[in-house]
């Protein structure tokens, strides 16, 4: 379960960034400061995401799930951010295609099989629009881990 993993000071509300980049600095360096991840993070996702985009569309909804390779992680964590306005990201398995994202799951990784795991776990729980549309609501981490934790007892 996803939500048993979710730390308070990894839910960041109300984020106010112009761009993914600055998304990936202000959400990677909390990652950095809670230890789990190394000071080559969010470099390594900023140069990650130009290669192989995280942005998706869920039934109009824009969310990123922007992650990198293991060797810039000291231990598995989940960030998520609720972006104060949408913030462009470029669509998963496209070049040219954008996304505008409100939601942003990052997953600092130390097991490249349990990448796969965890990126299918996020998206079952954000293929509810419901879902999508209760965490940009959410001021508090509390209410944002609530949220998961009722989706995936669903599950």
């Amino acid at each position: 379960m996803i939500w048993e993993e979710l730390k308070e000071s990894l839910i960041l509300t109300d984020v106010e960034a112009d761009t993914s980049d600055d998304v990936m600095k202000q959400v990677g360096s909390k990652i950095i400061e809670g230890g789990y991840a190394k000071d080559s993070f969010v470099e390594a996702l900023i140069n990650r995401e130009k290669d192989f985009p995280t942005g998706l569309d869920i039934d109009g909804f824009g969310v990123a799930i922007p992650h990198t390779d293991v060797s810039h992680v000291n231990s598995s964590a989940t960030a998520i951010a609720i972006l104060d306005k949408p913030v462009t990201f470029v669509q998963m398995g496209s070049d040219d295609d954008y996304v505008d994202a409100k939601v942003v799951f990052m997953l600092a990784v130390d097991d490249p099989k349990g990448h796969l795991e965890q990126l299918q776990r996020i998206i079952t729980i954000i293929q509810d629009k419901n879902v999508l549309t209760e965490l940009t609501t959410a001021t508090e981490p509390k209410q944002i881990i609530e949220v998961i934790k009722e989706k995936e007892n669903t599950l």
